[in-house]
């Protein structure tokens, strides 16, 4: 555990999931490739490919960038937007976009909570107030995590997606703790460090590129604490 910055007394903490509480690597990957030969399933889309896809997905943010903040209406506003180019019935798209986002979601849950984490999470939420701020759609019920945490949010929702403070707000109000004694932990230098010092939370980077935080692209400001293993966290307790 590394110090940048002095803090003050943590009295919660808030985390990020994919990457942070678990290995997130191929998971979305997998989850992706699924849904695609879910929609290849339809003659229409039959020779759908996943580039396809991702060039739509982007087509439709460039006209609703604010569609950014909630990757479930983006997911499903891409998959309707595909729809729009064949000759699929309109009366049919429901469906189409539910089946597809149906087996997003269940691929998308198939990670592996390693055990450590949750003997951490046992010990930590029984000395501290837990949440979760996420902009992923990973329900934290599925993958055996909700036991731990007071509550979840994530971007979309109620508010937009990290790294704007309006999510890190409305975590301090639920957990009716001042921000400065929050403690948001994450892998993300922009979403989860920057994000949270800009919303006067205490910010906790778990390094996990084995690279120097100075030399990593999106260092932008210096967390209050460095880790390389979710593990260290037990100093906390």
């Amino acid at each position: 555990m590394h110090f940048y910055r002095s803090i003050t007394t943590i009295k919660a903490l808030t985390f990020d999931l994919d990457d942070t509480l678990y290995d997130n690597s191929m998971i979305v990957e997998k989850a992706e490739d699924e849904m695609i030969n879910t929609l290849k399933c339809y003659e229409q889309l039959h020779t759908l490919t996943l580039s396809e896809y991702f060039t739509e997905k982007y087509a439709v943010l460039a006209d609703n960038p604010e569609i950014y903040h909630d990757v479930n209406v983006w997911r499903a506003q891409t998959i309707k937007s595909l729809l729009s180019k064949t000759n699929i019935p309109k009366s049919k798209f429901t469906d189409v976009i539910d089946q597809s986002v149906a087996c997003f979601n269940f691929w998308r849950h198939k990670m592996k909570v390693p055990e450590s984490t949750h003997l951490l999470l046992t010990q930590l939420a029984a000395n501290y107030p837990l949440a979760v701020i996420t902009n992923g759609n990973v329900d934290i019920n599925q993958i055996d995590l909700g036991d731990y945490f007071q509550f979840s949010l994530r971007g979309g929702e109620c508010t937009r997606s990290k790294p704007f403070p309006e999510i890190f707000n409305l975590a301090a109000h639920k957990l009716a703790i001042p921000s400065h004694h929050i403690l948001h932990v994450g892998d993300n230098l922009l979403t989860d460090v920057a994000g949270a010092i800009d919303s006067g939370f205490l910010a906790c980077f778990i390094n996990i590129y084995n690279r120097d935080i100075l030399q990593l692209e999106e260092a932008r400001c210096l967390p209050h604490m460095e880790i390389t293993q979710l593990s260290e966290l037990e100093n906390l307790l």
